[in-house]
């Protein structure tokens, strides 16, 4: 068991700083970010470089080599980047050719802590985590004896307000597919009179050849340009890009137009409020007159694929009303928002709602996937109606256990809210000094979950590698941030010194 503890923990110079990083005695003392000068120190000592090399192009030979064969037996054709994860650290990601450069993508906002963070290191090899990449248990049915305590700790833990018992799943799609079919069961269940009344032998006859009643005309309203996964029912409520969607047989389920705010907010106060109540006329019009019935309406705090695209607090609690008054579920889609990245730790606490969504789903930041709900009801009335083999994976509980404490520990939350809004600011001016590279710059007040709009966007980000930066897109023509939460304002001052860069060299 050691040599395999050893073998998880890694070997070698940078390994033996990130292990003795987590029993180094000034570690135990450090709390959160303040108001202080602290806020330019690093978390772990000897983590990270200092900044970003770039020394060939990207991809470098080595790299080309590399893809080159992978591609004889693996589609590289969405690849951004080949990455060497041995070399990479912070928040820093390395190449085979030994560029390194600033990743304020972070896997598709997936990486909360950092690559190579020294306490996940520390959390992947205990004896928990061994067991459970070992044995693997099918949850369903044979849990571990300690899973209650596990979900307790850890995704329990960070549920949000007043939501208390977890579906555990592999992944955001999975999450949200899951979610759909308990809203599908928790609305037939109410439709029969409750939990108690049993199917009828024609429901479960018709359920068979996939018709009513056993297959009832039922749907889930989204919103245009919104995207929540590509699996087949999730694919049904994905609206960003055709090319998700293309030859995929899909249900005929209702789109709602998401608001579509103008910038600055300031400037465009009346239009923007005229365009969400619009929205919300029509989500109301579309639950009373979709000719399959809507059992929930799913929507994303900020529609990140789609372009991340925003609206405001009070747009969602419209919705929040909306929903309860006709008697349909909220699923808020939190898979991409969720996790610290706004400033809070579920983005939809920004919005005050008047009482908690029905279902949040969840995943990459948090390393696992599921969704929180509260209502005992949206638990089917019969075992195996909820269930695949893994139900999730033990090992991601474990570490989105050891993730929600070490933001508690750092108080990462409040630090990334800080070095957005200084962020922010920071993009401000540029914006004001080039206009044409910074348009729509949009996520004030929304911690580190920062964008704004590039003409020339697709050669924007190759060219921001060349310049040591790995950043992301969305939508048309959009440029996303989604730095890690251990994201500091050095880093910022990295960052704005690229982007810079690429507005003046055009």
């Amino acid at each position: 068991m050691s040599a395999l503890k050893t073998l998880l923990r890694g070997s070698g110079p940078a390994s033996t700083r990130a292990v003795a990083a987590i029993s180094h005695p000034e570690m135990a003392s450090r709390r959160c970010f303040s108001t202080t000068p602290r806020a330019l120190s690093s978390f772990y000592p000897n983590w990270e470089p200092d900044g970003p090399t770039v020394k060939t192009e990207i991809p470098g030979p080595k790299s080309r080599e590399i893809i080159a064969d992978l591609d004889k037996v693996f589609d590289t054709r969405s690849l951004n980047m080949l990455t060497d994860y041995s070399k990479s650290s912070g928040n820093y990601i390395a190449d085979p050719d030994d560029n390194v450069l600033l990743d304020v993508y972070a896997q598709i906002a997936s990486i909360p802590l950092g690559y190579n963070n020294p306490v996940l290191r520390k959390a992947a090899a205990t004896d928990e985590v061994i067991n459970g990449i070992i044995n693997r248990p099918a949850l369903g049915n044979f849990p571990p004896h300690d899973w209650a305590d596990t979900l307790r700790s850890g995704i329990l833990k960070a549920a949000p307000k007043g939501l208390n018992q977890v579906f555990t799943a592999m992944a955001g799609s999975d999450a949200n597919e899951t979610a759909y079919k308990a809203a599908f069961m928790w609305r037939r269940q109410r439709d029969r009179g409750g939990p108690h009344v049993d199917f009828t032998p024609e429901e479960l006859a018709s359920a068979m050849e996939n018709k009513a009643p056993g297959s009832a005309p039922l749907s889930i309203l989204s919103f245009r340009t919104g995207f929540h996964g590509r699996l087949f029912g999730t694919l049904s409520t994905t609206r960003s890009k055709p090319i998700h969607k293309i030859d995929i047989p899909a249900f005929n389920w209702p789109q709602a137009t998401f608001p579509q705010l103008k910038y600055p907010l300031e400037e465009h106060a009346a239009e923007n409020a005229a365009a969400e109540k619009a929205a919300l006329e029509e989500v109301d019009h579309l639950i009373a007159t979709h000719p399959e019935s809507v059992c929930a309406v799913v929507v994303e705090p900020v529609q990140s694929e789609g372009g991340d695209n925003h609206a405001s607090a009070g747009f969602f609690r419209g919705l929040r009303e909306l929903t309860r008054k006709r008697g349909v579920l909220m699923i808020v889609d939190e898979v991409q928002t969720g996790v610290g990245a706004t400033g809070r730790f579920w983005a939809h606490e920004h919005w005050d709602l008047p009482e908690p969504p029905d279902m949040v789903t969840f995943s990459k930041k948090a390393q696992a996937a599921g969704y929180y709900y509260r209502d005992p009801l949206l638990r089917p009335n019969k075992p195996y109606r909820q269930f695949n083999t893994w139900m999730g994976d033990p090992v991601r509980a474990h570490l989105f256990r050891a993730i929600v404490d070490e933001i508690e520990r750092l108080d990462l939350v409040r630090h990334t809210a800080k070095v957005g809004d200084y962020l922010y600011g920071q993009l401000e001016g540029l914006a004001k000094k080039y206009p044409e590279e910074f348009k729509n710059l949009r996520g004030k007040g929304m911690g580190t979950f920062i964008a704004f709009d590039n003409p020339r966007r697709d050669e924007f980000l190759r060219k921001a590698k060349s310049f040591g930066l790995n950043i992301g897109g969305c939508g048309e023509s959009a440029v996303r941030l989604r730095p890690m939460l251990v994201f500091e304002q050095k880093h910022a001052d990295i960052l704005l010194e690229v982007l810079e860069k690429i507005a003046k060299s055009w």
